[in-house]
C-alpha cells in the first residue's frame, strides 16, 4: 500500500462540510461516506475525514476542541501557480469558509490562510520551483 494521509476532522455538521470541501476542489469518496463521516480527496496521497463530533469522539478520549477558539494543527495545501491560491481563497470564502490570513506575495512564496466552517485552519502556498529545489535564499537571488 502506498503511504496516504487521513487528516480526520471534528465538524458539527457532515453534509454542510462535506459541501464545503466539494466546493473548494475535494472530491468526495462515496464508498466510504455515509450520514456520520465524508471522506474527501485531496490529492492520490491526501484524504480528510469530516466525522460528525460525536462519531469523532468514539476515537479519541480527548476533549475536542472548539476550532473556532482554539488551534489544533495548522493544515497547508500547496498549488502549483498563484492563480490555484487565489481561486481557492474566492472558493473558500463563497462557499461559508473566512479568510484568516489575506494572500501575500513574498516573491518566492505566495499564500494566505482561510478557516472553514467549523473554524479548521487551511494554509494555502505556491512556491517558486527554485525555492523548493534551493531554498528561498537562491530563489530572491534571481
Amino acid at each position: 500500500m502506498s503511504r496516504l494521509i487521513f487528516v480526520n476532522l471534528p465538524v458539527t455538521d457532515v453534509a454542510r462540510a462535506t459541501a464545503f470541501y466539494e466546493a473548494i476542489g475535494f472530491e468526495k469518496i462515496a464508498a466510504f461516506s455515509n450520514e456520520q463521516a465524508s471522506a474527501m480527496r485531496w490529492s492520490d496521497a491526501i484524504h480528510v475525514m469530516l466525522l460528525d463530533q460525536a462519531y469523532y469522539a468514539t476515537f479519541t478520549s480527548k476533549r475536542i476542541i472548539d476550532a473556532k477558539t482554539e488551534s489544533g494543527a495548522l493544515l497547508c495545501l500547496s498549488f502549483d501557480s498563484r492563480e490555484a491560491v487565489d481561486s481557492i481563497h474566492q472558493r473558500a470564502a463563497a462557499a461559508g469558509g473566512h479568510e484568516t490570513r489575506p494572500i501575500e506575495d513574498q516573491g518566492f512564496m505566495y499564500g494566505g490562510a482561510f478557516d472553514d466552517p467549523d473554524g479548521h485552519g487551511w494554509e494555502t502556498v505556491w512556491m517558486s520551483p527554485a525555492a523548493m529545489e534551493n531554498g528561498p535564499e537562491a530563489a530572491q537571488a534571481k
